[in-house]
């Protein structure tokens, strides 16, 4: 029986170790600071205490902790070139990995909710966006995979791993963890099958409803600027929404095969690292009241230092 797994990772790159271990860390850099200056911006801003930015604060939050699960063991392994990893951790990456990627699947749904509401129903926006009702969005987005995705990684890992102990992965995961099991693993690969439905499929179905709805609106609004600036908006949100959501569905519901592990690999960096890392710049760069709110507190830090 494998007690412990090596993760092959990019060991078909030796040459390149010291190259990616640069690259990932200055990724991980941008991303850390990046969501980070979100979370402290729409805190200290009078102006960015919205709804809007009370979820893209909790988002951000989220961000910095679903690539920490990945990128450190990454460079850690480039680093030391020591790849292999324990069953006990290789369980609790896998854990937190899917626990957090659920949590980010919902609050993207969350954020298209308080989008729809804001456009389609700006006059009942106060009263149905108010405190109360966002703290219980976040938290259950937060906590709503918790009990299912615990369940599920004792499932998976209930599996007798016999065949191999190489992970063709950088990371732990279900899909190259089914391929060293040396059991039946229909009935696992069904339950991810239907929990990927449940938590992948189900947000992202309730966010193109929602902006088919605002779409909707915004196009019959009578003033161009106002049709621009409500594109704008949204239009940050569903560039993260099909980069997250596109590259998901197609590593665990597209059917699969012995020869897909490159492919696997290549849409883990996309959702893991990518996607990550755009957030920040998608989100402050694109976003005028996020630069507004930068603009006035680097003046209260020029004036107050003068």
């Amino acid at each position: 029986m494998v007690m412990q797994f090596v993760l092959l990772g990019f060991s078909d790159l030796p040459n390149l170790q010291g190259l990616l271990f640069g690259l990932f860390f200055i990724i991980y850099m941008i991303i850390l600071i990046g969501n980070t200056f979100i979370v402290i911006i729409t805190r200290l801003d009078p102006g960015l205490q919205k709804p809007m930015y009370f979820f893209l604060a909790n988002f951000s939050s989220l961000e910095i902790c679903f690539i920490s699960v990945t990128i450190p063991r990454i460079l850690a392994n480039l680093w030391t070139q020591e790849r292999s990893i324990s069953m006990l951790e290789c369980a609790t990456q896998v854990c937190f990995l899917h626990m957090l990627g659920t949590s980010e699947c919902f609050f993207l749904a969350v954020m298209a909710y308080d989008r729809y509401v804001a456009i389609c129903n700006p006059l009942h926006y106060p009263h149905v966006m108010n405190h109360t009702t966002c703290i219980q969005l976040a938290v259950g987005a937060w906590v709503i995979g918790i009990p299912v995705q615990i369940g599920q990684i004792c499932q998976v890992f209930s599996l007798p791993f016999c065949a191999s102990k190489q992970i063709n992965h950088f990371f732990c995961d279900i899909p190259p963890l089914f391929k060293l099991a040396c059991g039946d693993t229909s009935v696992n690969e069904l339950c991810v099958f239907v929990v990927a439905i449940l938590f992948v499929m189900i947000p992202f179905l309730w966010i193109l409803g929602s902006y088919n709805k605002i779409i909707a609106t915004i196009l019959k609004l009578p003033s161009a600027m106002g049709r621009s600036k409500a594109f704008s908006t949204c239009s940050c949100h569903l560039i993260v929404v099909i980069l997250f959501f596109g590259s998901v569905t197609i590593t665990y519901l597209r059917p699969k095969s012995n020869n897909s592990g490159g492919i696997d690999k290549m849409l883990s960096l996309l959702y893991t690292v990518v996607t990550p890392m755009l957030n920040p710049m998608i989100y402050s760069l694109r976003n005028k009241d996020v630069i507004a709110a930068l603009k006035r507190l680097l003046l209260n830090r020029s004036a107050s230092g003068s």
